[in-house]
């Protein structure tokens, strides 16, 4: 007959039956009927284990650190404050050292601040102010300030000073002189904010905020300047056209005044060229040759009528002739025609 107590099933059974029995609570007696009876409060004996295991794991892990990118740690044991800033990597540290991560990029911060112009008008300044820590101050910070620095250095400064560089400017110009506050903001930020280990980069103005009744003020003034402007405009427009037509009949008159005087120069000219004509013919005429002329001329009819000193005879009433003789005032001396 073949035994099986040492076979390996039996063994592995048997090891884990040991394994269980360490974990399960062992009885403290048992009654006459073989029943266990257990302690109640007892402790199982798996806790101590694993209290032990966490311990540990709690000591592996609170010594060492790693510092992500852009990011520096700052030691502090026991309360004080390390002035040898961790860089970024990882760093072995003690399990009663705490690190304190302070973020050295640039950040983003908006703040609405409440203000006056210098004409007494309430004005809401939105802005965005872009800053960083630096490095090397990033242990003041958390030893003088803590990590809540944002509400206790810079969204006050950011108000003082707003409220400072908007009291010399008037709400109109602080509407078109959004640079040069932007720029005085910047500057007088640096100025106060730069021992505690702050740098502002930029600002920007998001937006002004004005009363209602401003900016009903300020839409009636744009309006009023629209329409002066219109009005001027056509004005403008209505002088230019009065100014063309006077231009237009300045011309015409300018026009019509040299055309005249050309004219009076041309006739001119043609009487001037015409005397000299009748000059010329009155020098080339002579008594023979107006007599030759008039021979040219004469129809070989005697004159109807002829007379000297005041009698005019009608030739045609001389005997021979059917007419009866008539006597008239005689014309002017000269005015009576000649036999040639």
């Amino acid at each position: 007959m073949i035994h099986l107590e040492n076979s390996p099933g039996k063994n592995r059974e048997t090891r884990k039956e040991n394994t269980m029995s360490f974990f399960k609570r062992k009885p403290a007696y048992t009654d006459g009927d073989g029943n266990p009876v257990y302690k109640r409060g007892g402790v199982p004996k798996f806790v101590p284990l694993i209290l032990i295991v966490l311990v540990i794991l709690f000591f592996c892990f609170s010594c060492f650190t790693i510092i992500t990118a852009g990011h520096t740690g700052v030691v502090s044991t026991f309360g004080k404050v390390s002035e040898n800033v961790l860089q970024e990597g990882f760093h072995l540290k003690a399990p009663w050292q705490s690190v304190t991560k302070m973020d050295n990029r640039i950040v983003k911060l908006e703040v609405s601040t409440e203000a006056f112009s210098s004409d007494l008008q309430t004005v809401t300044v939105n802005v965005a102010v872009n800053y960083r820590v630096d490095t090397s101050k990033s242990y003041s910070i958390v030893k003088n300030v803590g990590t809540n620095y944002e509400d206790v250095l810079i969204t006050p400064a950011v108000n003082e000073v707003m409220k400072s560089i908007m009291a010399q400017y008037t709400a109109e110009q602080s509407i078109t002189n959004r640079n040069m506050i932007s720029t005085a903001l910047l500057d007088e930020l640096n100025e106060k904010l730069s021992d505690s280990g702050i740098t502002v980069s930029d600002i920007n103005i998001i937006d002004f905020d004005f009363s209602d009744v401003y900016v009903a003020a300020i839409e009636a003034k744009q309006v009023a300047e629209q329409e002066k402007l219109r009005a001027k405009i056509e004005q403008d427009q209505l002088t230019m056209e009065k100014e063309a037509e006077a231009s237009r009949r300045v011309i015409d008159a300018e026009a019509a005044a040299e055309v005249a005087r050309i004219e009076a120069e041309a006739a001119a000219y043609a009487g001037e060229k015409e005397a000299v004509a009748n000059e010329k013919i009155a020098a080339s005429l002579t008594a023979p040759l107006i007599e030759y002329y008039k021979a040219q001329r004469w129809d070989g009819k005697l004159p109807a009528v002829s007379g000297a000193e005041g009698t005019i005879i009608r030739m045609d009433a001389l005997p021979g002739s059917d007419a009866t003789a008539s006597s008239s005032p005689a014309p002017d001396a000269g005015d009576g025609a000649e036999a040639p």
